[in-house]
Parts: structure tokens; sequence; C-alpha cells
């Protein structure tokens, strides 16, 4: 069947993302979404293997969170957020507020995580300005790591990271680290900081698994670690819970497996159910309060056009919803005994180094990179929608995705790995 016109006739002037476009395939034509299901034009189903880069936590087009779309649209569907208010973002933000540990209680609206994370490093440097503090103006990051593709976010990305490393020297460079996931680590980051600690803004980390780096995990230890160090040197600690918030890891925030709060954590992706962008950096009190000020110039001057967009708002007030009468949880730990059990097979997978489960993530990591538009490919044959990246083949499902639908994914990991 050939492409739909719209398709072929939007192709030559559409930029499209993380790929070459002199050599990459043409995407497949989406027309529908239903529950786990990508519809495609010629009525073929794929399984979204990923939940649209894991923000459908939900599943598409979830009743509630689309009742409450409608209604917001008929009511007011934007209006800009400086010196207006809307019902449906002061609701978000204590609703937010409430459900972060301690008083991360400080709510600042963007549209995207790149930006949310961009948010959060200016709001660092300007702590430590507000506070009289001079020459803080680098931030320490950790191999591995993975915040952003907009300028200053791929300073804090892992700076052997292939999609980012044509841009080295284009921006000041960043402190970059290993985790401190032992006693010598841990030693190196506490001289690090000792000896460098007057320049350090704040320290940036994806708390339990480092996403797009290549599905790292960490054990909780590091983030007590990190709040440790952070307190001794007088640094503040930046979580990135862009991937890990919203139930992904297992807990509502992954920052709650170690009992421990950062100064201020990003938080976007699954925030409103995979429907429409919206972000937020969330401040402690003692964060906020450096810029409680009679000084207008000691203010946060910071303001994007759709921050705490009314739609947005109003699909994320539907999302918490959903969180709050509790299934996620029966639901997270049956898709990650589900990938756990579908892809234990894939360690005798030729190539494969590691197999491993964390919440509802499943990974098949390789030796090398892997073909991505080819295992694409593979994958539709099978029914699955799947696109790994680097050295993983991964897996970030909807947490309502059905247990068959489960198999399905896992069933075509094992079948394009060659262990099925």
């Amino acid at each position: 069947m050939s492409d739909p016109r719209w398709l072929t006739e939007g192709a030559p002037h559409v930029w499209r993302p993380y790929c070459q476009m002199k050599t990459a395939g043409p995407p497949l034509p989406v027309v529908a979404t239903r529950g786990s299901r990508l519809i495609l034009d010629n009525g073929q189903e794929l399984v979204d293997g990923l939940a649209s880069w894991w923000t459908a936590c939900h599943g598409y087009n979830h009743p509630h969170i689309a009742d409450a779309l409608r209604k917001q649209i008929e009511a007011m569907p934007h209006v800009m957020f400086g010196g207006l208010a809307h019902e449906p973002a002061y609701r978000l933000a204590k609703r937010l507020a409430g459900l972060l540990p301690g008083d991360l209680d400080h709510v600042f609206f963007a549209e995207s995580g790149s930006v949310a994370v961009e948010i959060a490093m200016k709001m660092a440097l300007q702590y430590q300005l507000n506070r009289g503090v001079n020459g803080r103006t680098r931030f320490l990051a950790f191999r591995g790591g993975y915040h952003g593709d907009t300028l200053a976010t791929m300073t804090v990305c892992d700076p052997e990271e292939g999609m980012h490393s044509l841009f080295a020297g284009v921006m000041p460079a960043q402190v970059i680290a290993d985790l401190p996931c032992d006693a010598g680590s841990e030693a190196a980051l506490d001289t690090l900081l000792a000896t460098r600690g007057r320049e350090i803004a704040a320290m940036l980390v994806e708390p339990l698994i480092q996403g797009a780096g290549g599905m790292l995990p960490h054990p909780p230890e590091v983030l007590r670690t990190l709040r440790r160090l952070a307190d001794k040197h007088d640094v503040l600690l930046i979580f990135d819970e862009i991937f890990t918030g919203f139930g992904r890891t297992g807990s509502l925030f992954a920052m709650q497996a170690a009992g421990v709060e950062p100064d201020i954590v990003t938080l976007s992706k699954a925030l409103t159910g995979g429907t429409l962008p919206l972000s937020a950096a969330v401040a402690r009190r003692h964060v906020f309060e450096a810029f409680w000020s009679d000084d207008p110039g000691a203010a946060l001057m910071h303001g994007p056009t759709y921050m705490a967009n009314p739609l947005a708002c109003a699909a994320a007030n539907a999302s918490l919803d959903l969180f709050e009468d509790g299934a996620w949880v029966r639901d997270v730990a049956r898709v990650s005994a589900a990938l756990a059990d579908g892809l234990e097979p894939c360690h005798a997978g030729r190539g494969v180094v590691d197999v491993r489960t964390l919440g509802a993530i499943g990974v098949v990591e390789f030796e090398g990179a892997v073909a991505v538009s080819d295992l694409c490919a593979r994958f539709a044959e099978h029914g699955a929608w799947i696109r790994p990246m680097g050295k993983v083949v991964y897996l970030t499902p909807a947490f309502t995705t059905p247990d068959a639908d489960l198999a399905l994914l896992t069933r075509a990991v094992r079948r394009v790995v060659g262990v099925d």
C-alpha cells in the first residue's frame, strides 16, 4: 500500500528528529491511537512499547483526561501567565507541592523538559548570586547522564555521548564526574567538590536511572551520598525526574526510593499523561526565599510564552486524578514482572551484554550501537513499535498495557534478538 498523500506531500518540508534526513527511511504514518496501540494509515495496529517516549503512562485517549480537555478548551484554551492567573495552574501547583516530599513547594511552569532543566540551572545560578556568593557559575553532572538537547542542557549531558559531542567547546564546559557508586568514586567526588566546589552552583542527576544516556540504573544510596556531599560543600542538588517522575520506576517519584529531597526537581513527560507539552521546575523553600526580596533585580526574570497553558494544566490535573486512585502501583508491578520474565531469555542473544528491569522499564543492552532504523522495521513486522537508542533496546510501555500486548512486545524483542 502506498504512503498517504499528506505524508508524501509534506515530507519534503518536515525536518525530523534524531535521523539523517538524506538516508533515513520514511516514518510510519499514524492516524489514530487507542489504549496501548498505534493505528497506521493502512489499518495495521502496533503495540507501542515506548508510550511515546514514556509520556502516555495511562495509555492513549484516556477518557478522564479527554473529558477534562474538552471542558477546558470550551472555557479557556490559553491565556498568558504574566500578570494573569487561572484555576488549572494554581490547583496543579498546589497538588504537585502536596505530592512531592518535604518542602518542594514552589512550582515554576514551562513547556518542555529541556527548558525546565534550563530554568532549574538558571535558578541555581541566581540563587548563589542573590545570596551574595560570586564565582559559582558551573554545574557538576555525571557520566552517562542526559538532560536535554538545548544548548545549556547539552553541557550537562555526558560529553562522550554521540548526539552532542559535535558541540564540544561551543558552550562553557561543565564539571563531569562519575556517579559515587562505591567508596572510591565517593571519595573522588568529595575531593573534586573540595577542590572546585567554589565554582559549582549545583549538581544535576537523574535519580535511580539515567535514561537516554543508556538506561543506566544506580542504587538509592547514590542519591543519599549526593545529598550528603551537596550539603557538605554547599552546592544545590537538582534531580531531573523528567524520565523517572510519575511512577515509571515503581514509586511516584524516584527520589522517594532514597528518602532524600533535592533542592530543585524538574518534571515533564508523563505529567500530562501524554497529551500536551508541560513541564515544571519545583524548588524548595530556601531556594525560593533567595528570590523573595524588595529588590526587583532579585526576581527570576523568566517566562516561557505558553507556561502554565490551561489546557495542559487541565490534562495534568486529570492525570493526577488517575494517580490518586492507586491502580498505577499494581499496574507498574504487573508490567515490571512481565518485562522481567519476557526479556530474561535475551541474555542468550548474540551480542547481548545485559538484560535489566526497573519498574516499568525493560532494557536489553548490546556490546555496541544498534541499527535503529533496521530494528524499528523488524519490530514493526512483529506488531510492535520499539525504537532503540545507542546500545539498548528498551521498553517503557503504558502502565495500562494489557498482558497480551506486553507479551507481544517482549516476544518481538526476543525474536529480533534471535532467542525465540
